[in-house]
């Protein structure tokens, strides 16, 4: 079976549209085409973005603990060698992997991460919505409606309260875990578009139990699967340019960390 043809090319990079497609298939693809970047074939090396959805499935990163697993069901379980703990992915959220050389812009991987992270902030913005960070955990939040009290980390211990997120009126929107080897990137971001959000109950989201997960839909903003990827998909490319600055946190887009 072969890989997409690149769909489009814009500046340095190869645009390719998987569709629908199974996990598996795409995290071995880019295990595949990031060994063969070190080799001598210049135009074969050039940095892409991946666009797809992928049937439901849950994938565990490196700090992945089965107790974060609370009832996965008949969902596949997936290993996989990302930064984070366990995801949902499924029908109705676009997943973007960009697989990037980071000398190529410039830029470390915890800037890099910020610019994955600007991506998803614009992206929202055109839709009307404002994205929120929160310092110490990756990806995008939203103000939502808590209905319980701040939750603690999942497990005792693993956070000093001092150091634990915000989380009461926030929910994730947009997902984010990146591996690095050899100086390329590769995995991604996934913003929650329109999906049966019921399979994130059955995880601790990011290691954080009763952290709340909504989607665009559930935000009452009904946008097309495609017109989202491709606003996602312009913005990553605009920020993973050398010399993009990011920008400094504003209220928009940040919230601090500490005991509420």
């Amino acid at each position: 079976m072969h890989s997409p043809d690149p769909a489009s090319s814009s500046h340095s990079f190869a645009i390719v549209d998987w569709g629908r497609v199974d996990y598996l298939r795409t995290y071995r693809a880019m295990q595949d085409y990031t060994a063969q970047r070190t080799q001598p074939a210049p135009e074969d090396a050039r940095d892409q973005l991946w666009l797809c959805e992928h049937p439901p499935v849950y994938t565990q990163g490196v700090a992945g603990r089965s107790q974060h697993l609370l009832c996965p069901g008949d969902i596949p379980v997936v290993q996989t060698d990302r930064g984070g703990q366990v995801t949902y992915h499924g029908p109705g959220q676009v997943v973007a992997y960009p697989l990037v050389d980071v000398r190529r812009i410039g830029c470390p991987v915890r800037e890099y991460v910020t610019r994955l992270e600007e991506a998803l902030l614009r992206t929202l913005s055109d839709f009307g919505v404002a994205g929120l960070r929160v310092a110490g955990a990756p990806g995008i939040y939203v103000e939502w409606p808590s209905p319980h009290p701040c939750p603690s980390p999942a497990e005792e211990g693993e956070s000093a309260p001092s150091t634990r997120p915000v989380w009461t009126g926030l929910a994730k929107i947009g997902a984010l875990g990146v591996k690095v080897s050899r100086h390329c990137a590769y995995h991604g971001i996934a913003l929650n578009v329109a999906m049966d959000l019921e399979p994130f109950s059955r995880i601790n989201p990011c290691g954080y139990a009763g952290l709340a997960t909504v989607d665009l839909s559930t935000m009452h903003v009904f946008a097309a699967w495609r017109d989202v990827a491709e606003a996602l998909s312009h913005h990553l490319v605009c920020v993973l340019q050398p010399g993009f600055l990011p920008p400094s946190s504003s209220p928009r887009a940040a919230r601090i960390s500490g005991s509420s």
